[in-house]
C-alpha cells in the first residue's frame, strides 16, 4: 500500500477517534453541569452527536479509510464509554 493510503488511512482514524472524544468529552460536561440523562435535552444532543459520527464512519469506510469493523469498534467503544458515564451519573442521584 503507497504511503499516502496510509497516512490517509491513519489520518482518518484519528480524526473519527478525535471526534469520539469529543461527543465523550461534551457529555461529561452535559451530565456534571447542565442536564441529567433524562432530559430530553441531553437525550437530543447525544442522538445528533451520534447519528454524525456514524455518518462520518460511514464515509470513511465507503472512501475505504477505515474498515466497517474499525468504525463499529470506534462506535461500540464511544458507546461503552457513554453508558459507563450514564451509569455512573443515576448511581449518584
Amino acid at each position: 500500500m503507497p504511503d499516502v493510503t496510509i497516512n490517509h488511512r491513519e489520518k482518518a482514524h484519528a480524526l473519527l477517534k478525535a471526534d469520539a472524544d469529543k461527543i465523550l468529552r461534551l457529555i461529561e460536561v452535559q451530565i456534571e453541569n447542565l442536564t441529567m440523562p433524562q432530559c430530553p435535552v441531553y437525550e437530543d444532543v447525544l442522538d445528533t452527536q451520534m447519528f454524525g459520527l456514524s455518518r462520518e464512519i460511514d464515509f470513511a469506510v465507503r472512501l475505504e479509510l477505515i474498515t466497517e469493523h474499525e468504525g463499529r469498534n470506534l462506535l461500540g467503544n464511544l458507546e461503552k464509554k457513554l453508558n459507563i458515564l450514564h451509569e455512573a451519573s443515576q448511581d449518584t442521584l
